[in-house]
């Protein structure tokens, strides 16, 4: 039987609208500093749009690809290699792999620079990439040191660290962070918050099921609003139980 999700291992799906433009990527947030969505420290930035539809995703105003902020792969590059303490990058969102040819282009242009490592969340599994990516994605997982693939399955929801649901994989393309594999098996929800001055709050990590729902309710009771608007590539980012 067919799991509900609108996912399909077996084609691309039909009509996805891939952003092949290596020059500008439209983005839904950006946080120059976490440390729950990968190791050490790193910045983090959610795309915009996402083909795919999975039930109960944690951010859905990050899905249609006419949102968020489109900016130059410059603009997010000096972004990031202006960051002093950060070791590398995670692309969440949205689907990374959506926008695979500006992602290839910013890891280009700030590696130039510095040393800077590379996490991605998608969707879609390693394998599907492969088989049915086009050259732009097949570049990107080339790049990668550390893959979370495969769609969020709320009835597969778990504690697993770096994940949302048990049939996703952390997968160590490189050799850089393979000695962490063991701790791929920790379990817990690591979430970060941030309390903004005008008084809205911020958060990052893989939450519990259901968690975002009743974090809006117990907020509106307290008149605190959870910070959700697109905004400048300056934001910090609400999380992600994506892919």
């Amino acid at each position: 039987m067919r799991s509900s999700h609108s996912f399909d291992e077996t084609r691309p799906p039909v009509g996805a609208p891939w952003r092949r433009d290596p020059e500008r990527i439209r983005i839904a947030r950006f946080s120059p500093g976490c440390r729950v969505l990968g190791p050490g420290l790193r910045a983090v930035v959610w795309v915009q749009g996402c083909p795919l539809r999975c039930r109960e995703c944690v951010v859905p105003e990050m899905l249609p690809f006419e949102g968020g902020k489109d900016i130059s792969v410059h603009e997010l590059a000096r972004r990031l290699i202006a960051l002093p303490d950060v070791e590398g990058v995670t692309f969440s969102g949205g689907e990374p792999t959506s926008q695979s040819a500006a992602i290839v282009r910013v890891l280009g242009l700030v590696r130039a620079e510095r040393d800077f490592s590379c996490m991605i969340y998608s969707g879609f599994t390693y394998e599907k990439l492969l088989r049915d990516g086009d050259d732009d994605q097949r570049r990107l997982l080339s790049q990668i040191d550390i893959l979370v693939d495969g769609p969020y399955l709320p009835e597969r929801h778990t504690d697993l660290r770096w994940r949302g649901s048990s049939n996703q994989r952390v997968l160590f393309l490189s050799e850089r962070y393979r000695s962490l594999q063991s701790m791929t098996e920790d379990r817990g929800h690591w979430l970060e918050f941030e309390y903004l001055p005008e008084g809205d709050l911020r958060w990052a990590g893989i939450p519990r099921r259901g968690f975002r729902r009743l974090l809006e309710e117990q907020l509106k009771e307290r008149g605190i609003r959870l910070e959700t608007s697109s905004g400048s590539v300056t934001d910090e980012a609400s999380a992600s139980e994506q892919p």
